[in-house]
């Protein structure tokens, strides 16, 4: 892990004693995915990450929010298991500086009024059971699962934190209702909420006693240092270029799979890549012959499978969850200096100059197909430029900025 724990301490010790005595009483996070099985490029993730170079840091891992859905079949075994599997790890360090993870044991049962008061019960006596054990009695609380609101507003804690980065309402299988009612609690009681889209701080800042726009991070190092090394994974040795590809997760809510379908047929000449976990059934586009279907693979490892791309693609949805999005990974392609074609969203129009954007599948193909002749040195470092200072680093000291301002 390339962060500055020691500018990020020195920065809060010389401006901000205060801030400096919240943040080292640790830092409890809950979390909107589970670190053991998920891509670790989240914001709550890499921000946890640096905090812990100089402070205790308790990650929990995702609340479930959803509700079940035996009809999901073989999806909602891996699911479960997936989960048990979580659970039983206890408290574990991560490997990372001074942070410990957790799975606590929760159900998916928002939407049942009795059974969602004992759950929260059930929950918090979890957590207070963890922060006894790492001798953390009140800890600065960062929320990015609303479904941990009850918990998180009755716990004893130096500051709250909300991180409101995805309209989970609009998350398919959820209590939509009730998860509104978690992000009006969590905004009427956080110190700060932190935002990642434009659009959505601004419809919703007079909600909260203090709101931050905070755009997304990149690991710089990691992703534009890729270019200096020769190593490339075994799987993409034997694909031929051009190469337009994706990485991450494949989710029914997120990605247009239609589209990329339609891809396919328009970019005969091409090879589709596609990396990541699916929660979609992939077979009818595993069984063209121009696609090639990789599975999640580490974060650390995803720039040396990236490099080899000619194109980058973002072929969303056109949804609410996608209209207050902000994708970790724009920032990440350009950091690898990639052209990037991308369905519209409105945090995207700030990148218009290095982000061909495109509604339908003709004209993104179209812009595709360009792409290709945009790998010059030139528009390489062009768009490295874009993104070179927009560090974790840099995000996490904005945070802190912004925590001292806060009497």
């Amino acid at each position: 892990m390339t962060c500055s724990a020691g500018a990020i301490i020195q920065m809060i010790s010389v401006n901000n004693s205060n801030t400096y005595e919240q943040i080292c009483s640790g830092i409890l996070c809950f979390g909107d995915s589970d670190w053991w099985y998920h891509n670790r490029g989240h914001m709550d993730m890499q921000l946890m990450k640096r905090y812990a170079g100089f402070t205790r840091v308790l990650y929990v891992n995702s609340v479930m929010v959803r509700k079940f859905n035996i009809g999901e079949g073989g999806m909602f075994v891996r699911r479960v298991r997936r989960k048990l599997r979580s659970i039983m790890r206890g408290i574990k360090p991560s490997g990372i500086g001074n942070m410990a993870i957790y799975s606590p044991f929760s159900m998916p049962v928002h939407h049942i009024h009795l059974a969602k008061q004992l759950n929260a019960l059930v929950l918090r006596m979890q957590i207070r059971r963890c922060l006894n054990k790492l001798n953390m009695e009140k800890p600065l609380i960062w929320v990015t699962c609303p479904g941990a609101a009850k918990t998180a507003v009755r716990l004893p804690r130096t500051k709250l934190v909300y991180q409101r980065s995805d309209v989970y309402e609009r998350l398919a299988g959820v209590d939509g209702d009730q998860i509104k009612r978690y992000d009006r609690l969590l905004k009427e009681n956080a110190d700060l909420v932190i935002y990642v889209s434009r659009e959505l701080m601004a419809c919703e800042k007079g909600q909260c006693r203090r709101a931050l726009f905070l755009d997304h991070g990149v690991d710089y190092e990691l992703f534009a240092g890729a270019e200096r090394s020769r190593y490339v994974p075994d799987e993409m040795k034997q694909i031929h270029h051009p190469i337009a590809g994706f990485y991450g997760n494949i989710d029914e809510h997120t990605f247009d799979i239609s589209l990329v379908e339609k891809l396919c047929d328009l970019l005969s000449d091409f090879s589709i890549v596609l990396i990541g976990n699916s929660s979609i059934d992939l077979s009818a586009l595993a069984r063209r012959k121009n696609v090639c279907l990789i599975g999640q693979r580490p974060y650390e490892q995803i720039p040396y499978y990236a490099r080899c791309f000619d194109v980058c693609l973002m072929p969303w949805r056109q949804n609410e969850w996608i209209s207050a999005c902000n994708p970790i990974k724009l920032k990440e392609y350009l950091a690898l200096g990639k052209p990037v074609v991308s369905t519209p969203f409105a945090e995207l129009e700030n990148y218009k100059d290095v982000v061909s954007i495109a509604s339908d599948a003709e004209s993104f193909a179209e812009a595709v197909d360009g792409a290709c002749d945009e790998n010059g040195p030139e528009k390489v470092r062009f768009r490295r430029r874009r993104v070179c200072n927009s560090t974790w680093d840099a995000k996490a000291q904005e945070v802190l900025r912004a925590l001292q301002e806060i009497n």
